[in-house]
């Protein structure tokens, strides 16, 4: 996860002309979790067969309940150890401002997540990889840790390959009117993180 920048914060007296300015908002790490959690395992759910399908293969040939009893407790295993992966977001000092209560001011140069006026910080564009309109909420899912910033040797290789979701969650009801909620939406549009809105045909 690319972090939200901190340093050389100055905080506006307001949002700018066609700026957004939310309500303090929190999100719940129990919220959290069980969405990332969906999003991982609707994305990741076929590597919990490589180890069921490898280690039953040998039960095909020469059946054995111990091959059967070794798939499904490396399986829980893997599924266990993925799961912690994304829940340890909520544990780690880099998750934090994930979870504190903030003001969201938002312009077309950059998302300011504000703990008070005097204290917080800023999320250019370029760090959101999409947006996800829900019926509810918007989802803005962040960009994944570039190569340089990972690790190297295997701690590496299971960033790259297990990589955990990270989002800021932004309900309709933090936004001061609904049309703020469409200028988000309008926002959104503009920087390519949603899909354009339908033309209407005459």
């Amino acid at each position: 996860m690319q972090r939200p920048n901190q340093k050389g914060f100055r905080p506006p007296q307001g949002p700018p002309p066609g700026g957004i300015r939310t309500k303090k908002y929190q999100l719940d790490k129990e919220k959290y979790t069980k969405m990332a959690l969906v999003k991982v395992w609707r994305h990741d759910w076929w590597y919990a067969l490589i180890p069921l399908v490898l280690l039953l293969l040998p039960a095909v040939f020469s059946f054995s309940w111990w091959w059967v009893a070794a798939a499904v407790v490396v399986t829980i295993l893997f599924v266990l150890l993925r799961s912690a992966q994304v829940m340890g977001v909520t544990q780690i000092e880099q998750g934090n401002p994930l979870f504190e209560k903030l003001t969201y001011e938002i312009d077309n140069r950059q998302i300011l997540m504000k703990r008070n006026e005097r204290e917080g910080m800023a999320l250019n564009w370029d760090m959101i990889r999409k947006a996800q309109l829900q019926q509810d909420a918007y989802l803005l899912w962040l960009q994944p840790a570039a190569d340089a910033q990972l690790p190297t040797g295997w701690k590496g290789w299971v960033a790259r390959n297990f990589e955990t979701p990270i989002f800021i969650h932004l309900p309709f009801r933090i936004f001061n009117s609904p049309n703020d909620v469409r200028l988000m939406e309008n926002l959104l549009r503009r920087k390519n993180l949603l899909p354009s809105a339908p033309t209407t045909q005459p």
